[in-house]
This record gives C-alpha cells, structure tokens and sequence, in this order.
C-alpha cells in the first residue's frame, strides 16, 4: 500500500513539473483562491492533528512571552530538536489545538503555521515535492492539486 501510495505521489509530481515554471504560480494562486472561498479549516485541522511546524527563534520569543516564560523554559516545555536541528512540537497533536478545532495561540502562532498550506506563494516549483505531500494531510491543497491537474487534463490525485 505504502509503495502504491509513493507511486501516486510520483506520479502527480511529474505531472505538475510538467507545468511551465512562468504559469506554476498563478495556477496555484487561482486554484487557492477558489478553493479556500468554500473552505472552512476548522472543520478538519489534520495539519494540526497530524503535522507540526517548524519554530523559529522570532516564533519562540513572541510565544514565550505570551506565556510568560523564558525562551528556554517554552522550548524546554513544548519542543524538541529534530534531525536537521530544527525546533518543532514534543509531539502532535499539536498541544495549542482545543477541542472545537481552533488553535489556543492563533494570533501568535508561528510562522509555518501562518504559511501552510504554502499554495499561495511565489515559486512552487521549489515546494512541490512538499505540496504533493501536504495534500495527502490537507483536503484544500488536494483539491487545489486536482484543480490544477485537471485543467491541464492530467492525472487525478
């Protein structure tokens, strides 16, 4: 199942790199804008639920400081260090998602938070590896890849 699965996802990156570079972008930048008209996130949170952002040391301090804690003392209590050295959740689900599906530090949450599902900025073509990823986890960015796919008449993810 697993190699089916990586499969597909080959298979739905060599479609999309089949796009030209110059017309990646606003195929993206559409396809979200459409999708995200109807989208209503915290029916789903998997990105929550299943994946942690990366912190930076802006995102440590400004959450420290809503805290009320020293920069160590957050990092101590909430992260931990992961194979590149980055700084990332101790363990997902991510402890800021309450029950009702809204994020505890919304207004402050970091910036990959902020970002995700990053189908909205400038060169995709650097990220699409990690955008055929993030639409096995986020239903948006799924639907924008098959928008996209199937304009060009491509494959179906």
């Amino acid at each position: 199942m697993k190699q089916k699965a990586k499969n597909q996802r080959d298979e739905v990156l060599k479609e999309l790199k089949k796009i030209p570079k110059t017309r990646l972008d606003e195929k993206f930048h559409q396809a979200h804008d459409s999708v995200f008209k109807k989208t209503d996130c915290l029916t789903c949170a998997n990105c929550c639920k299943t994946t942690g952002p990366l912190f930076t040391s802006t995102d440590i301090q400004r959450l420290a400081k809503l805290f009320k804690m020293k920069n160590h003392d957050f990092t101590v209590t909430y992260l931990r260090q992961d194979e590149e050295g980055d700084y990332v959740l101790k363990s997902v689900p991510c402890q800021f998602l309450q029950t009702d599906n809204k994020c505890f530090i919304y207004e402050e949450r970091p910036l990959a938070c902020r970002e995700y599902p990053h189908t909205n900025r400038k060169n995709m073509q650097q990220i699409l590896g990690l955008t055929v990823i993030n639409a096995e986890i986020c239903p948006a960015v799924e639907q924008i890849v098959n928008q996209i796919l199937l304009k060009n008449k491509q494959i179906d993810l």
